[in-house]
């Protein structure tokens, strides 16, 4: 299931300094159904998608931070998953980076279904969101649909402790 139905973005970006950018997108395709040409095409449409088709022999060492984030979205994807679970996807980028992977993402959403879930610290970041799911000591305090004039309250059912 991990390999076919989920995607990861790391915080830390996660790509493997000897392989360059385009061997970082396709390494997920060892543990998931597209093997062979298919899956370096699919690599290369990805990085377009991102902005990086420049980039693709390029070494992780060689990008900024807002690259790398990017190369580890495209990993994310490369399986075509239904769902991508992203910890502080724009944690490590400035304000106008941050702002291109969300728009990245939503775009994404929006034209291949793919639906994206980020843990975040950022509020600004959330409030970009379709749904903003707030939690505290572990509990959940707020699940709030997210629109044009920020979050509106969504009942939450009972839990019992």
């Amino acid at each position: 299931m991990r390999g076919q139905k989920l995607g990861f973005i790391f915080q830390e970006y996660n790509l493997l300094p000897t392989l360059n950018v385009v061997e970082n997108v396709m390494l997920p395709l060892r543990y998931g159904r597209t093997k062979g040409p298919g899956g370096r095409a699919r690599a290369l449409e990805l990085l377009e998608v991102v902005g990086l088709s420049d980039r693709v022999t390029h070494r992780p060492d060689e990008l900024s931070g807002g690259q790398q984030q990017r190369v580890a979205i495209a990993r994310a994807l490369i399986n075509r998953p239904s769902l991508v679970l992203g910890d502080e996807p724009t944690g490590s980028v400035d304000t106008e980076t941050a702002a291109q992977l969300i728009g990245i993402m939503k775009t994404l959403n929006r034209e291949e279904k793919v639906t994206f879930m980020i843990v975040t610290h950022d509020l600004d970041i959330a409030a970009q969101t379709q749904r903003m799911v707030r939690l505290s000591d572990g509990k959940v305090i707020s699940d709030e649909a997210v629109g044009a004039d920020g979050p509106a309250p969504v009942a939450l059912p009972a839990v019992a402790n």
